[in-house]
C-alpha cells in the first residue's frame, strides 16, 4: 500500500508490519519511538492486526468446510477469490466432483469463469459445478498418490488437507463398544494446562469434555474426550474418547462415520501428546 504522512516521516504497511521512511526517502530499520502514538501509525497497526485476524478466520472457515463436509456454492468462491486472504486459504485445495472423484487442485475461481483446476494429469482445466466440494482427506482413497503428486507439483496448502493426519476405523473393531482408550491416561500436572491446550488447538471445552463437532452426510456427531471440570490447579488426565449424537446419546463405535472417527482420534491424540512426559519418565 502507499505511504502515509506521520509528522516528518512517512509510514506504510509491508507484509503485515509498519515500516517508516524519512523525508529523504530512506527507509529506517524501525519506526521511531516518538511516532508510536501517531494516528497514522496506530491506524496501520490496527489494520495489520485486523488483516491477521481476517486471514486466520479465512483459514478456519475453509478448514470447517472440509471437516464438516459442507459443499460451497461456486458463486461464493467467486465472490471471495479476489481477496488475497481467501485466495491463500483456498489455493491448491483438492476438490471433488459430484461423484466424489478428485477433480484437481484449485487454482482459480469465478462465478462466470468457473473453477480453474490442475487435474491429475497436470493439465489446467475449467469446470463450473454448482457446488464445490472440499473433501476430508480420510475420504480420499488415493491419498498417498495425491500426496506424492502434490509434492511433484510443488503444492503448498495453507489448510491441513492432504497432509492432515488421518485415522481409519479398524476392521477388527467391537462395533458394540462405546469408547476408545488409545489416548486415555495422559497426565497433566494441572487441569488448566489441559484446558489451555484444548483451547489452543481450537477445541471447545464443555461440561468437562473437549469436544469436536462434525457434520457428516447431513448428520451431526460430536467427539468427546474427558479433560476434567474441577479446580484448575489439580492434577488431571485425558479420558477415553466417545462420540455422541446431537441429543447427547453416546454412539456405538459401529455407528461412527469415517470423518467423525478420524477427527475424534486426531483430537484425542493431540491432547495426549501434550501430557507431562517428565512424570512418565520418573515413574519408569
Amino acid at each position: 500500500m502507499g505511504w502515509v504522512t506521520a509528522g516528518d516521516y512517512e509510514v506504510a504497511l509491508d507484509s503485515g508490519k509498519v515500516v517508516c521512511r524519512n523525508a529523504a526517502g530512506r527507509q529506517l530499520k524501525s519506526v521511531p519511538a516518538k511516532l508510536a502514538d501517531d494516528p497514522a501509525v496506530v491506524g496501520l497497526r490496527q489494520l495489520a492486526e485486523w488483516l491477521e485476524r481476517h486471514e486466520q478466520r479465512c483459514l478456519a472457515d475453509v478448514e470447517r468446510w472440509m471437516v464438516r463436509s459442507l459443499p460451497v456454492p461456486l458463486a461464493v468462491l467467486g465472490r471471495v477469490w479476489p481477496d488475497p486472504a481467501w485466495q491463500s486459504a483456498l489455493r491448491d485445495v483438492v476438490v471433488t466432483g459430484a461423484d466424489g472423484q478428485v477433480a484437481g487442485f484449485l487454482r482459480d475461481a469465478g462465478a462466470e469463469r468457473g473453477l480453474g483446476l490442475v487435474d491429475l494429469d497436470g493439465d489446467t482445466v475449467r469446470t463450473a459445478p454448482g457446488l464445490v466440494r472440499i473433501p476430508h482427506p480420510v475420504l480420499l482413497g488415493d491419498l498417498e498418490e495425491l500426496r506424492e503428486f502434490a509434492v511433484e507439483l510443488g503444492v503448498e496448502q495453507r489448510i491441513q488437507q492432504l497432509f492432515r493426519e488421518v485415522w481409519h476405523r479398524p476392521v477388527a473393531l467391537d462395533a458394540e463398544g462405546t469408547e476408545v482408550a488409545d489416548y486415555a491416561g495422559g497426565a497433566y500436572k494441572e487441569l488448566r494446562f489441559l484446558h489451555g491446550r484444548a483451547t489452543q488447538l481450537g477445541y471447545r471445552v464443555r461440561a468437562g469434555h473437549a469436544v469436536c463437532p462434525v457434520l457428516e452426510e447431513g448428520r451431526g456427531t460430536e467427539a468427546r474426550v474427558w479433560v476434567g471440570d474441577y479446580d484448575g490447579y489439580e492434577e488431571t488426565e485425558t479420558g477415553p474418547l466417545q462420540w455422541a449424537d446431537p441429543a447427547g446419546r453416546v454412539l456405538k463405535l459401529g455407528q461412527v462415520g469415517p470423518v467423525a472417527w478420524s477427527e475424534g482420534m486426531r483430537m484425542a491424540a493431540t491432547l495426549y501428546a501434550g501430557r507431562d512426559i517428565e512424570d512418565e519418565e520418573q515413574a519408569a
